[in-house]
C-alpha cells in the first residue's frame, strides 16, 4: 500500500473530534495526546472513530496498488467522486478536494472497500462493468453529459472523440469530449479510456498512454 501524506489543509483538528463537537478531546484521546510515537497508530484509529460518530468526516480517501499505479479513491456519502492516478500528485488532489467538496477529509479505508474490490475484480478480468454510487458533483454541465454517454462503449471496445461528440447535444463538440475525458475525475469506472482518436491512434490518458495502452490490452485479451 503506497502512503500518501495528507495536506495540512485538508487534516481533521484534533480539537473538532470531541464529543457532541464541544472541542474537547474524549478522555481516551487525551490520554494519549502526549503518549509515545508507538501510540499514534492507536490514536489514528480512535480520531477516525471519533469522526465518523460525530459525522465530522465529507470525504473518505485510501490509496491502493495497480497496475497502473497507485489509485488514490475518494469517497462522500453520495458515493465515490475521485480516482486519481499517481500522475496527478495525490496530495495536490486531496487539497482540491478539500478546497471543493470539504476540509474534512480523512483517511477511511474502509469506506472504499467495495470500490478498492471491484478495481481488483477489473484488472484480475472478472469484471467487465462496475456496480457502484457515485458522486458525480466534480463535473457539471456538458462534461457531465459526455460522462454520461461513456458507460454505453461496451468493456473491450472503443469509440472515436467524434463519435461521442455525436450522441451528445453539441455533436460537432469534439474538442470539448476531449476535454471532458481528460479532466472525467473517475476514470476506469466511467471509461473515459475507450475513447480514442479517429485515426485509429489511443489518443492521450490523463493517467498517461501507458496506463491508456494497458487498459485497452487488457480490456481487448479478456474479451
Amino acid at each position: 500500500m503506497t502512503k500518501t501524506r495528507f495536506p495540512a489543509s485538508a487534516i481533521l483538528p484534533a480539537a473538532a473530534v470531541g464529543s457532541g463537537g464541544s472541542g474537547q478531546l474524549p478522555p481516551e484521546l487525551a490520554r494519549l495526546a502526549g503518549g509515545e510515537p508507538e501510540t499514534l497508530a492507536r490514536l489514528g484509529g480512535l480520531l477516525l472513530a471519533a469522526a465518523g460518530r460525530d459525522g465530522l468526516v465529507d470525504v473518505a480517501y485510501r490509496v491502493v496498488d495497480s497496475p497502473v499505479g497507485p489509485l488514490l479513491l475518494a469517497g462522500t456519502d453520495v458515493g465515490l467522486v475521485r480516482i486519481a492516478f499517481a500522475i496527478e500528485g495525490h496530495d495536490a488532489v486531496l487539497e482540491s478536494l478539500a478546497a471543493t467538496i470539504s476540509p474534512r477529509v480523512l483517511r477511511a479505508p474502509a469506506r472504499l472497500d467495495a470500490a478498492a474490490r471491484e478495481l481488483d475484480e477489473y484488472f484480475g478480468g472478472s469484471r467487465h462493468a462496475f456496480d457502484l454510487p457515485l458522486d458525480l458533483r466534480l463535473a457539471n454541465g456538458f462534461r457531465r453529459e459526455v460522462l454520461a454517454h461513456l458507460p454505453e462503449i461496451g468493456y473491450g471496445h472503443t469509440a472515436s472523440y467524434a463519435a461521442v461528440a455525436a450522441l451528445t447535444s453539441s455533436p460537432r463538440a469534439v474538442r470539448a469530449v476531449g476535454t471532458a475525458c481528460a479532466r472525467n475525475p473517475l476514470p476506469l469506472v466511467v471509461p473515459c479510456h475507450r475513447v480514442v482518436r479517429s485515426d485509429g491512434g489511443r489518443g492521450s490518458y490523463l493517467g498517461g498512454t501507458a496506463a491508456k495502452a494497458l487498459l485497452l490490452d487488457l480490456e481487448a485479451a479478456a474479451e
